[in-house]
């Protein structure tokens, strides 16, 4: 199978996008496919896991590289002759690729993985909001198949007149994210550079930008024998400093793999803020490093978190109320045995979601739509053959 994937965000920049991109990369490779990337130009590698990487023309929005629609990225998708197209949260680049392939006959596979217009609204451009939802319409209906991560996710699709939409959810790294992780030298270390031993270590792991709210971290103020870390870095990094002046809080910085996993292992309790998700990678990870989890009761977390289970959801509305963040980090925060068993459930929780059999469901989409496309071709010959 040639795939050719199309991604609005790839390698050096880190994110959800890119690292789900490298896993289906590198699982194409393992299973001895053929690939190409296409992405914007901001320094990328010249190849990944084997296969070509093809810088485009980009323009830069707040930190972030944004592809533009150009005549190379036709060029490309001639040369190669993909079997299929995979764009990975399409939006300008990935549009214009989809129309490209759409024009070749080439079938294709959009995975909606960033709630774009959720986003306009918590970065102040709630203007743009139901532009940016034509836009994704108009993208997402040109593909032969959309892949949504999470039930709210689809409603919020289907509501928005987006047709074609399956789900397809994440893996996670059950080896390098495990809870023996937290007996481990390095893993000891950075938690007591946080906090004394008979402190509790709340952590957050993710992108610091208005949409992930993490602002509300400064609810947490207050309760006892508590320390905050985070990890990640991005726009709202000064201001943050700022809201939670006064808190005991530690800002560790972007981190990835092992180091990331370590800080995972240093967590007693794993808090997620934002409430435009549609999915909440981070959730996993913290589930398979064996940490309890308290998240919004909206957008991704809902189908990751059993609530009372392996953590608890609270109610986005409230700041101090009986579902509030507050209410349930203190609760965790007090009671160790409670921390302990919510860990457990997680890490079963997430046992059957190995990225190699996610990434086997998702060839099944790309078989799914070439058959579909041959049988189309098939049924337009013999019309065309009977009306000789």
């Amino acid at each position: 199978m040639r795939v050719a994937v199309v991604t609005e965000s790839f390698l050096p920049t880190v994110n959800g996008v890119t690292n789900s991109v490298k896993k289906v990369l590198d699982h194409l490779a393992l299973r001895g496919h053929e690939a190409i990337v296409i992405c914007p130009a901001a320094g990328a590698p010249a190849d990944y896991a084997g296969f070509p990487v093809h810088e485009v023309a980009t323009f830069n929005y707040r930190q972030f590289p944004v592809g533009l629609p150009t005549l190379q990225v036709q060029r490309i998708l001639d040369d190669f002759k993909p079997d299929v197209l995979h764009a990975a949260s399409p939006a300008f680049l990935g549009g214009h690729a989809i129309a490209a392939a759409r024009r070749r006959g080439i079938p294709t596979v959009a995975i909606f993985q960033t709630d774009i217009a959720g986003y306009t609204e918590k970065n102040g451009l709630g203007f743009m909001r139901e532009a940016t939802w034509s836009l994704l319409r108009h993208v997402h209906n040109q593909a032969d198949r959309t892949l949504a991560p999470s039930s709210a996710s689809i409603r919020d699709l289907t509501r928005q007149r987006i047709e074609r939409v399956a789900r397809w959810g994440r893996g996670v790294d059950l080896d390098t994210y495990h809870p023996d992780n937290r007996d481990t030298s390095d893993a000891r270390a950075l938690r007591a550079s946080i906090a004394g031993p008979d402190e509790v270590v709340v952590g957050y792991v993710g992108r610091l930008a208005p949409e992930k709210q993490v602002e509300k971290l400064a609810e947490l103020r207050g309760i006892p024998n508590l320390q905050l870390a985070i990890v990640g870095d991005g726009p709202s990094q000064d201001a943050l400093r700022q809201q939670l002046r006064g808190l005991p809080v530690h800002f560790l910085g972007r981190k990835g793999g092992r180091d990331l996993a370590m800080a995972y292992a240093a967590f007693d309790v794993f808090v997620h803020t934002g409430t435009e998700e549609t999915f909440g990678q981070t959730l996993q990870e913290a589930h398979a490093s064996g940490t309890p989890v308290v998240a919004p009761l909206a957008g991704g977390p809902i189908d990751l978190v059993t609530h009372g289970g392996d953590g608890f959801l609270f109610d986005p509305s409230q700041s101090r109320g009986a579902d509030s963040l507050r209410r349930y980090v203190a609760r965790l925060a007090a009671d160790a045995g409670l921390r302990a068993r919510m860990g457990e459930a997680g890490r079963r929780r997430v046992l059957g979601r190995s990225w190699a059999g996610i990434c086997d469901e998702l060839l099944g989409h790309y078989q799914a739509v070439m058959d579909q496309k041959r049988g189309v071709r098939e049924l337009a010959m013999t019309g065309s053959i009977e009306a000789l």
